[in-house]
C-alpha cells in the first residue's frame, strides 16, 4: 500500500511540475510586455497553485484570438476600403487642410491600425461634470425618434440609472429601437429586476461577454469599458463617465469630475458602426446595414475626428499606439490627465525622452482614488517622471476620472482608455482623437484649471517621502499586472 501511494505521489509530483513548466513556457511564448511576464513566472514558481489558477483566469494573453470574425459584417469590409482609400489620398499629400496638416502620421497610423475613418464635419460640446452631461443625455433620449443604443462598462441600478431606464422604457413603448450592452463584469450588481424591466418594456439588452463565475473564467479579464450613447444615428456621447450617481453626487472620496462629448455630424457615423458591430457580436443580430441607422449628416462645422477603437481581438494595440506617437510627434507640450496610470514601457520611454528633448510634459494624477493598488502603483513612477522634467500634479479635491491627452494646441485624446497596461491590452475602448485648436484649447484651459487646484510635486520633496510609501509604490507595482 505504502509503495502503491509512493508512486502515486510520484506521479502527481511529475504531472504537477510538467504542468508548472508548460505553462511558464507559455508565460514566455506570448512575448508580452517583460514585466509582466516576470511577474507572472515568479507567481507560478513561489506559489505554483496560487499562480497557476490565477494565470488560468487573468493571465492569458487573447489578443492575437479573434473573438468573433469582423469580416463576416458586410460594413467592415467597405470600412476597410475606405480606410486604404484615405490613406491612399494623404500619401498623395496634396492641398491638405491646416488643421491636420501637421498630424498626418496619426491619421494614416490609425486608418491602417483600426481602421478609424478621419470625419470632417462635426459639431461638439464637452462635459465635465456628471449632471450637465447626463441632462443632455437624457434629453436627447427623450427627443429619440426612431432608435436608441446604449453600450456602458457600469450601469447602476441608483437615481441616474432608474431616470435612464425610465426614458428607455417610454420610448420603447412609443416603438422606438432601443438597444443596450453592459459589461457584465462592470455592471455585475445590477439587479436581475431592473434588467427584466427593460425587457418587458421592448428594450433590447444584452451582457458583454457573459461570466457565470467571474473567478473561474479568462474572460473575466477582457472586458468592454466603452461608454457610448446613439440617439437617431444624429447625436453620440462618448467618454470616462459610466451611469452612476458619483458622477452627480459624489462619492466617500469626494466628487467625481470626468469628460464626455456630445457629438452631431460625421463621427457619429463611426460611433454607430462601433456599437452595431458590438451589437452583431452580444446578440447575433446584423443590422450593421440598415440605413435606418445612418442618416444624412447636415453638419457644415469643420472639426476633423477620427473615433479609434482597441481590444484583445484587434491586431494592434491602436490607442496606445496613437498615445505613443502623439507623444513623440510632440514639438512644444504635452498635458496629461488619466486616473490609472501604470504605462507600459513604451509610453513610458516616451514621455521621458520628450521632456529630456525640452517638451513641456505635464501629468496631473488623482490625489486620492477608488483603486488602493493602482493608487500606490501609479505614483511608483513619480521619481523616474521627476528626474526626466516631466511635470507631476496630484489633484485632490475629489476624483479626476477624467482621459485627457493634449498635445501642443492642436491635438487632443479622450474616450474611456486609461493611460494604462490593462486599457492598452485587455479592454475593449473607444476614443475620439480631435484635430482642432478650438477644441483642444477648451480642453486645455479645464486641464489648467484643475492642474492649478493641484498640489506640484517637486523631486526633492517625493525623495523626502516615508519608506513606508515607498514600499507600497514598489509592492502595488510588482503586483499591479495581475490586477
Amino acid at each position: 500500500m505504502n509503495v502503491a501511494m509512493a508512486n502515486l505521489n510520484r506521479i502527481i509530483l511529475i504531472i504537477y511540475f510538467i504542468t508548472v513548466l508548460f505553462t511558464i513556457i507559455m508565460v514566455i511564448h506570448e512575448k508580452r510586455d517583460p514585466s509582466k511576464t516576470s511577474t507572472w513566472v515568479l507567481l507560478i514558481i513561489s506559489l505554483p497553485v496560487l499562480g497557476l489558477i490565477l494565470y488560468v483566469i487573468f493571465g492569458q494573453n487573447r489578443r492575437k484570438e479573434k473573438i468573433f470574425n469582423r469580416k463576416e459584417i458586410q460594413d467592415i469590409q467597405q470600412i476597410d476600403y475606405l480606410s486604404r482609400q484615405q490613406v491612399t489620398n494623404f500619401s498623395k499629400k496634396g492641398q491638405l487642410n491646416s488643421k491636420i496638416s501637421n498630424h498626418i502620421s496619426i491619421i494614416t497610423l490609425l486608418l491602417n491600425n483600426s481602421k478609424a475613418l478621419l470625419t470632417d464635419f462635426n459639431s461638439v460640446s464637452i462635459f465635465f461634470k456628471g449632471k450637465p452631461a447626463f441632462d443632455s443625455i437624457i434629453d436627447e433620449l427623450n427627443n429619440a425618434t426612431s432608435s436608441i443604443h446604449l453600450e456602458f462598462y457600469i450601469i447602476n441600478d441608483d437615481k441616474i440609472g432608474n431616470r435612464i431606464k425610465e426614458v428607455l422604457i417610454a420610448k420603447a413603448r412609443l416603438g422606438v429601437k432601443v438597444r443596450v450592452i453592459f459589461d457584465d463584469v462592470g455592471s455585475w450588481s445590477l439587479p436581475k429586476k431592473y434588467i427584466r424591466e427593460l425587457k418587458q418594456a421592448g428594450v433590447e439588452v444584452f451582457p458583454f461577454m457573459k461570466v457565470r463565475f467571474p473567478l473561474l473564467t479568462s474572460k473575466a479579464n477582457y472586458r468592454n469599458h466603452r461608454k457610448i450613447v446613439l440617439i437617431d444615428g444624429r447625436v453620440a456621447f462618448l467618454g470616462g463617465m459610466n451611469i452612476a450617481d458619483r458622477y452627480i453626487e459624489g462619492s466617500k472620496i469626494g466628487m467625481w469630475f470626468d469628460t464626455m462629448l456630445r457629438i452631431e455630424g460625421e463621427a457619429v457615423h463611426s460611433l454607430q458602426v462601433i456599437f452595431l458591430i458590438d451589437w452583431y457580436f452580444v446578440s447575433g443580430d446584423l443590422v450593421a446595414d440598415r440605413p435606418l441607422y445612418f442618416p444624412e449628416v447636415s453638419v457644415s462645422t469643420y472639426h476633423p475626428i477620427q473615433v479609434a477603437t482597441s481590444g484583445p481581438d484587434s491586431d494592434w494595440a491602436s490607442i496606445m499606439q496613437a498615445f505613443f506617437l502623439g507623444i513623440t510627434k510632440a514639438s512644444h507640450h504635452v498635458y496629461i490627465a488619466t486616473p490609472y496610470f501604470i504605462p507600459n514601457e513604451s509610453i513610458l520611454t516616451a514621455l521621458k525622452t520628450a521632456a529630456l528633448s525640452g517638451i513641456d510634459v505635464q501629468i496631473m494624477l488623482p490625489g486620492i482614488s477608488d483603486s488602493t493598488i493602482v493608487y500606490w502603483s501609479s505614483l511608483s513612477y513619480v521619481s523616474e517622471l521627476l528626474e526626466a522634467g516631466i511635470k507631476v500634479y496630484l489633484y485632490r479635491h475629489g476624483f479626476n476620472h477624467s482621459k485627457l491627452m493634449m498635445i501642443d494646441g492642436s491635438l487632443a485624446f479622450t474616450g474611456s482608455a486609461n493611460m494604462d497596461i490593462r486599457s492598452f491590452e485587455d479592454n475593449f475602448e473607444v476614443a475620439a482623437i480631435m484635430y482642432d485648436d478650438q477644441i483642444t484649447r477648451l480642453l486645455e484651459s479645464s486641464f489648467i484649471q484643475f492642474r492649478n487646484s493641484s498640489q506640484e510635486i517637486t523631486l526633492e520633496e517625493w525623495n523626502r517621502r516615508s519608506a513606508g510609501n515607498s514600499f507600497k509604490e514598489a509592492f502595488a507595482r510588482l503586483i499591479s499586472p495581475l490586477f
